[in-house]
C-alpha cells in the first residue's frame, strides 16, 4: 500500500478549498506567477504565497525563478500517491460490484 505519510500530506494539502483552487489555476496554465494567481482570487498575495509553500512541500508544484518573478507549474507526479490510493480502492469496489452482479443474477436469472 502507499506510504501513509505521503498520502496524508497530499490529501491534507488539497483539503483546503482555497489551496485547491490555487492548484487548479496552476494546472490550467503552463506557468503562472504569484501576481497572476492573486489577481481576481479575492485572496491576498501573502496568503497565495503560503498556499504555494504548502503545495510545493507536498510535491504538487514546482517553481522556476526568473529575475524578479517566480513561475509555478503543476507537478503531475505529486498526485501519484492519491492516484495509487484511489486505484487500490477502485479494485476493491469493482470486485464488490462484480460479486453483487453475480449474486443478483443468481437470485433473479
Amino acid at each position: 500500500m502507499i506510504e501513509a505519510a505521503t498520502i496524508n500530506t497530499v490529501m491534507r494539502t488539497l483539503a483546503d478549498p482555497t489551496r485547491r483552487a490555487v492548484f487548479e489555476r496552476i494546472v490550467g496554465s503552463d506557468e503562472i506567477t504569484v501576481v497572476e494567481l492573486t489577481r481576481g482570487s479575492g485572496v491576498t498575495q501573502g496568503a497565495i504565497s503560503q498556499h504555494l509553500k504548502s503545495l510545493k512541500q507536498a510535491g504538487l508544484v514546482a517553481e522556476r525563478p526568473e529575475g524578479r518573478n517566480v513561475y509555478y507549474r503543476a507537478e503531475p507526479e505529486g498526485l501519484r500517491p492519491l492516484v495509487d490510493w484511489m486505484s487500490h480502492y477502485g479494485v476493491f469496489w469493482r470486485e464488490r460490484f462484480t460479486n453483487l452482479r453475480t449474486l443478483l443474477k443468481e437470485i433473479d436469472p
